[in-house]
């Protein structure tokens, strides 16, 4: 199969930074801005592309995704459980405000409580989804991401959670197809893209949508589009492949990182694709490893819910 099925976007710098895992950009369309995350610097930031504003939010503790509430305020899967942060949680450029996972008693940390709280040594969160229904999806893996160690649980808005799949080693991408019947799943070591009927809550009938091949890096987070299509970012492939609902693979978009770690559609009419990228573990200094990249016009996303509680 070709290695370019089509032509590629060319690809701009939204957000220069030094990531050491940059993650799980996500478009807030009610503030019109990208929540995005460093995973090994405990951080949750936010871009507005319109007036070029940026702000911070530190977690103290290994974040693996942030998804906006739909109160206000975000969800967030830590290492040790799933938080929320009220709405005043993320303010200035420079400010680490909002609340603290560590029992903090200030003013400021009351703006964070704990959903679900699960300690599990040697185990960290990873991505994470928002489902059609307002549930959120959360992945976890080791440290060491021994096969077998991480889960995909689903957690409803009361903090309920329900283990969804529990052999897994680096639970990673996650989202639904238009019609909400389907949903993809990326485990990453096993180089597959894989699909699930979805009836509303309930997962079954997994079965293979596409494969990475070997040299060509592993799978990593997704995004799906309008037209059903899912854009998967490649960990050491440096590209971002765009598979159809078939499993065909249409369009690869080439990036100057080796590292890129998820994409996620964004702006005013969702069709720019915004691209998070990693430093960690490069043994050739990479410029823009570490910052958040943008492919104007890619294509055009779906508008993403959020949490529900």
């Amino acid at each position: 199969m070709s290695r370019r099925p089509s032509g590629t976007h060319a690809y701009e710098v939204a957000v220069r930074a030094e990531a050491a895992l940059g993650e799980g950009p996500t478009w807030d369309a009610d503030a019109q801005r990208l929540i995005w995350i460093d995973i090994l610097g405990s951080r949750v930031f936010t871009y507005d592309p319109v007036s070029g504003r940026r702000t911070v939010l530190a977690t103290e503790q290994h974040v693996g995704a942030a998804k906006p509430r739909a109160g206000g305020g975000l969800v967030v899967n830590l290492r040790d459980g799933i938080g929320l942060y009220g709405p005043d949680s993320v303010t200035g450029a420079d400010g680490v405000p909002g609340g603290s996972p560590t029992g903090d008693p200030s003013s400021a940390a009351q703006e964070f409580r704990w959903l679900h709280r699960e300690v599990v040594p040697g185990r960290r969160a990873n991505d994470a989804a928002v489902a059609p229904d307002g549930s959120l999806w959360a992945g976890t893996m080791r440290y060491d991401e021994a096969p077998g160690g991480g889960t995909l649980s689903r957690f409803a808005p009361d903090g309920s959670a329900e283990t969804v799949l529990d052999d897994v080693a680096v639970s990673n991408g996650t989202g639904w197809s238009p019609d909400g019947r389907l949903m993809y799943y990326i485990d990453s070591p096993t180089r597959r893209i894989d699909v699930f009927d979805y009836d509303g809550q309930q997962v079954g009938n997994r079965r293979q949508l596409a494969v990475i091949e070997e040299g060509e890096g592993f799978p990593d987070g997704l995004t799906v589009d309008a037209e059903g299509c899912v854009w998967v970012a490649l960990w050491d492939g440096g590209a971002i492949r765009r598979y159809t609902p078939s499993g065909e693979l249409d369009h690869v978009v080439e990036l100057p990182v080796p590292r890129p770690t998820a994409c996620a559609f964004g702006g005013a009419d969702l069709t720019d694709l915004y691209i998070t990228t990693a430093r960690t573990g490069l043994e050739t200094p990479h410029p823009l490893a570490g910052s958040v990249l943008v492919v104007p016009g890619a294509g055009r996303g779906l508008p993403q819910p959020a949490f529900a509680g």
